[in-house]
């Protein structure tokens, strides 16, 4: 073990070979999952060697913070008062990540995405818990 951990030591991070790692990473690895349909994979480290044993990576798909070219009709629909009067700048926001192949909305479009978002028949509501006594 000692001359492998000093090969290790020894070697740059050009030449490390997959034998430098495992004897090096063997001893600190208890136990790791990995879920092939999120690829997260969760480390457990061996508690005698290292301290704060669980590590957890994970791969997501995050939103683009690029900004969105504005679609002609969703500008209309901002400028337009009856139309836009009462979006909120959360569902505005919504509206201008939608994004569109081909033909292009006009501002009545989103003026009826709007009324969509807000309509309950489109969404469920988190079930509300009784108390105690059912009521």
């Amino acid at each position: 073990m000692r001359v492998l951990v000093l090969e290790f030591l020894d070697t740059d991070i050009f030449h490390v070979s997959v034998q430098n790692c495992v004897a090096f990473l063997d001893p600190l690895i208890e136990s790791w999952d990995i879920d092939l349909t999120t690829f997260a994979l969760e480390i457990v480290l061996n508690h005698r060697l290292v301290a704060g044993n669980v590590k957890k990576f994970e791969f997501i798909e995050l939103e683009s913070e690029q900004h969105f070219i504005e679609e002609p009709g969703l500008k209309e629909f901002i400028q337009d008062a009856s139309l836009s009067g009462t979006a909120t700048a959360e569902e505005v926001e919504f509206l201008r990540r939608l994004k569109f192949k081909g033909k292009r909305p006009t501002p009545l479009y989103y003026y009826r995405e709007l009324q969509n978002l807000r309509d309950p028949v489109h969404f469920s509501h988190p079930m509300v818990r009784k108390n105690e006594k059912g009521t």
